[in-house]
């Protein structure tokens, strides 16, 4: 057997991510992973709606059963604030955890995660605003995903929201990272099947723009890779029947996974740019907003790393020289869209009247866009906006 060629230098730097514990039912081994890295009392982050799915309250006996003292903080919702993060940091302050474990979507995790700097570290969320922002030694924490999309579980920053601008921050060093991270695919079966569509979208948003990053490497793209096969085989498995196969739901969970892994060894790109300030401005939920973007976005990065797209279009049976790829890989990025039932274009969002020349603003500030295979200025980013209207 040939070797696959190597076509790019070998030369990189990989984070390899948390311990994964992968399988239905792996929830009950909450405990015991926790008395593992040492700890006693634990403060378990879960937001109300996943409390009244009772999955934190499971959580919670699992700890109890391994002789552990929990504490809940479930004060914030989707998207959490700086001052989400100051209310937990102050339960946390008066609990003295040892430990931290996020349980249920992204924000959940990123509460856990922003709660984790600012009571190890002091004063205010902004103040971690970056990479490797951290001051000092964080608790240990472990993650408990309960959808499958956003990829928090394998990242070290948590994404909040700034109370006086609504501009979500990206705040992130390795010390943040979950030690562990439980993947069970029974706690994603309560989820709403329009819940999956917008997490599995994000999960596809992940692969395909780590992929193509600009600080993408031979490294970073095996975890998109293996990301964006699992999602093209299985998404649209879950999206077609009402859930799908337990099987297919596990291969979406572990894909958001090991997206989330690429995004920490290589970031993301414009279709995130784009997308948060429709978020911040307008509402708009962040896998909605990902999801019309991604498109147009492929078709303007094209010119610019169409082999690239080529690859992931060939992991989908379809064969497409690199002028075409972007094209090419835009239009079944649109289909998957329209099969999971969410909007294709601003208008359709129905949260507008727009202000483009704003949200173009906007997002040429966000750190995403300067990780985006073709350069984007203002300008640009005002016109894909305009093609996604």
């Amino acid at each position: 057997m040939t070797a696959p060629a190597w076509d790019e230098p070998a030369e990189f730097s990989l984070r390899p991510g948390p311990r994964l514990v992968v399988g239905p039912g792996t929830l009950s081994r909450l405990g015991d992973l926790a008395r593992q890295l040492g700890a006693r009392r634990v403060l378990v982050a879960s937001d109300p709606g996943i409390v009244d799915a009772g999955h934190a309250a499971a959580g919670i006996e699992a700890l109890e059963q391994a002789g552990l003292t929990p504490a809940l903080f479930s004060a914030f919702g989707e998207n959490p604030t700086e001052s989400d993060i100051a209310a937990g940091a102050a339960v946390a302050r008066d609990f003295a955890p040892d430990l931290l474990v996020g349980l249920g979507g992204g924000s959940s995790m990123d509460c856990a995660k922003g709660i984790n700097f600012v009571v190890s570290c002091g004063g205010r969320m902004r103040d971690y605003a970056g990479r490797g922002t951290a001051t000092g030694p964080l608790l240990p924490s472990i993650a408990v995903p309960t959808t499958a999309g956003t990829g928090s579980e394998t990242q070290s920053f948590a994404i909040v929201t700034h109370d006086d601008t609504g501009r979500k921050m990206a705040c992130g060093d390795p010390r943040a990272a979950f030690r562990v991270a439980i993947l069970d695919v029974n706690l994603t079966l309560t989820q709403p099947l329009s819940l999956a569509a917008l997490t599995g979208i994000d999960a596809v948003s992940h692969a395909v723009e780590s992929h193509v990053s600009r600080a993408a490497t031979a490294g970073s793209r095996i975890y998109s890779r293996e990301a964006w096969r699992l999602l093209a085989a299985n998404l649209p498995l879950v999206l077609a029947d009402g859930g799908g196969p337990i099987g297919g739901r596990s291969a979406v969970q572990i894909a958001a996974a090991l997206a989330g892994l690429a995004i920490e060894n290589s970031m993301l790109g414009a279709a995130h740019a784009l997308a948060n300030p429709l978020t911040a401005t307008h509402g708009v939920v962040h896998g909605q907003a990902v999801g019309a973007m991604l498109p147009h976005v492929v078709r303007f990065n094209g010119p610019a790393c169409g082999d690239r797209y080529a690859e992931l279009l060939a992991d989908v049976g379809i064969q497409a020289a690199p002028a075409t790829a972007g094209d090419r890989l835009a239009e079944w990025l649109a289909d998957l869209l329209a099969r999971s039932g969410l909007k294709s274009s601003l208008a359709a969002l129905g949260a507008g009247p727009f202000d483009v020349a704003a949200l173009a603003a906007a997002a040429a500030t966000q750190w995403t866009a300067g990780f985006n295979p073709r350069p984007v200025t203002p300008t640009d980013l005002a016109d894909i906006y305009g093609a996604a209207e």
